[in-house]
């Protein structure tokens, strides 16, 4: 009987070129995987924010890039470029990369973000699951997120799915059984758990009336979950003042619109109807669903202002 074959026959490995002497180094390997995929139901911008919020603020090697030409339909989704009085400028190339970063604490782990493949899932897949064996990944993470109708009033929501329940017991605040359009991500989980590798996804609950803009909230919740799940400990700074900024901005809106009242108060209603007697975990929770005590915290603390010191 014929092997059934799923997908691309290509050569998965001509999807990437890598840096080899990084990508064969013993250090890379057993680290922590982190992805987002800009392209897909980004709602509040939310895998745009945590990727630049990552790019921009930690230490980073390139480890491996993907060539877009193959992957990106360019006359569905094409880039931008700028026309300055009589030429042109700035084109903005799309980019997916694996990255080395390093954490506030001085921890290595793995980046894999930028735009989602339009094509050749399959052999894109396999390409990463072939990189995720060769460095030996411990746990790879993935993050996007939706429009939920929930208010912003309330902590932000997530659904957790994968295959290490110690991630999403306790966690997840809707959990349906729903057919939904397939993104490259879920592809990833698929062929990830069918080769035996540890995985989990975060779903991001942005409130539907906020999808279209920028919404640091929901990214902060993002790398909060996605902190917790790989003991990284992710930059939100930035984020979170951004946030108090627009916080101010939905308040006046709010303030100028009865009607905006009235729906957000029918939310809050609904929300906490649902929410009602419902016991999450906390993120700061370990494995055994016990937290951290005072010294563990305090090491951690001391340990992230002692290397900050030096950059002041």
């Amino acid at each position: 009987m014929l092997e059934r074959i799923s997908g691309s026959l290509l050569d998965p490995d001509a999807l990437y070129v890598s840096n080899a002497e990084l990508f064969d180094n013993p250090e890379l390997r057993g680290l922590n995987l982190v992805m987002g995929f800009t392209g897909f139901a980004d709602a509040g911008h939310v895998v745009k924010q945590i990727t630049a919020e990552l790019l921009d603020t930690l230490e980073s090697e390139v480890v491996a890039v993907f060539d877009a030409d193959q992957l990106i339909d360019y006359r569905s989704r094409r880039p931008h470029v700028t026309f300055v009085e009589d030429h042109l400028q700035d084109y903005q190339a799309p980019s997916l990369a694996l990255c080395r970063l390093v954490d506030g604490l001085g921890k290595p782990f793995l980046f894999l973000a930028g735009f989602e493949p339009d094509l050749q899932w399959e052999r894109f897949a396999r390409a990463v699951v072939r990189i995720v064996e060769h460095l030996d990944v411990n746990l790879v993470t993935w993050v996007h997120s939706i429009p939920m109708p929930v208010p912003h009033t309330r902590p932000v929501g997530v659904t957790v799915h994968g295959n290490r329940p110690e991630l999403i017991e306790g966690i997840s605040v809707w959990k349906p059984t729903v057919e939904v359009p397939a993104a490259v991500g879920h592809i990833l989980e698929l062929r990830l758990t069918e080769a035996g590798r540890n995985i989990a996804g975060y779903v991001i609950h942005v409130p539907h009336y906020l999808a279209e803009a920028e919404y640091p909230n929901a990214a902060v919740a993002g790398l909060e979950y996605l902190g917790a799940a790989t003991s990284l400990m992710l930059p939100t700074d930035r984020l979170r003042e951004a946030g108090r900024e627009v916080g101010r901005q939905i308040a006046e809106q709010l303030e100028a619109s009865e009607e905006v009242q009235q729906v957000v108060a029918r939310l809050e209603t609904r929300y906490d109807e649902k929410a009602e007697g419902t016991v999450r975990r906390s993120l700061l929770a370990d494995e055994n669903d016990e937290l951290p005590n005072a010294d563990a915290l305090g090491a951690a603390v001391e340990a992230y202002l002692a290397r900050e010191e030096p950059r002041q």
